[in-house]
């Protein structure tokens, strides 16, 4: 695949993501008698990988985050060099899903941004109140775990055809734990996207959710390292 194919796999996938995930957030979550709740937009965020994985896994890999592709790298497992393509990509398919959601949901008497728009936050503006520590914790710990899911479940060793349903429900897991401490990133992607529209708050502390997601996908793939043979490094 060339990389421009690559790119556009990313676009769309990371599009998707965002769409699906924030977008059950905004417009689903507390729906007046029917809202999906907690877990029904943590079973979303992670139904859009595991599509998504099926659908472009073969052409890019499936990353739709920057983090992954950071993990990856990390890990042995992805070039230097696609790493800015992918992560341009990928940013640019989570601002798009955004605007198309805001498409939607301004559509609505009464929509306001002052809802926050799924964006993540720390401290007044963590679902939990949780401070800005917890939240870093919590994003690192998170990413992690997500990586070393999708590091082993795409290793050759494990069982074939089954990574994706292992990743979307690791995302799911993630979302369960994690959606009253920060609104769960473990993505800078999704974060940027809903943050462009916020403004104020959600961008001035978007760095976090850069940082920290990051910080835990490269400990992942360092920490993956050690379970290879030697022959696979």
């Amino acid at each position: 695949m060339s990389i421009q194919q690559k790119m556009l796999a990313e676009f769309i996938g990371t599009l998707w993501l965002v769409l699906g995930g924030c977008g059950s957030a905004v417009l689903a979550a507390a729906f007046p008698d029917v809202g999906i709740g907690l877990l029904g937009v943590a079973l979303a965020f992670g139904l859009t990988v595991l599509t998504m994985a099926f659908a472009i896994g073969h052409i890019s890999g499936c990353h739709l985050n920057p983090a992954v592709s950071f993990g990856l790298w990390a890990g042995g497992r992805f070039p230097t060099r696609e790493l800015a393509p992918y992560i341009t990509a990928q940013v640019a398919g989570g601002i798009a899903g955004a605007g198309i959601l805001f498409l939607i949901a301004s559509g609505q008497d009464g929509f306001s941004l002052a809802g926050g728009f799924a964006s993540n936050g720390f401290g007044e503006h963590s679902p939990g109140g949780y401070s800005m520590m917890s939240v870093l914790i919590c994003e690192v710990v998170m990413t992690l775990f997500f990586l070393l899911i999708i590091l082993g479940a795409t290793d050759s060793r494990a069982p074939a055809g089954f990574a994706p349903i292992a990743i979307g429900l690791g995302l799911t897991l993630i979302h369960l734990i994690s959606i009253p401490v920060s609104n769960t990133s473990v993505n800078p992607a999704r974060s940027t996207g809903p943050a462009l529209f916020v403004g104020d708050w959600a961008v001035s502390q978007l760095w976090i959710f850069w940082v920290a997601p990051i910080a835990g996908a490269i400990l992942a793939g360092m920490i993956y390292r050690f379970f290879e043979t030697p022959a696979e490094h």
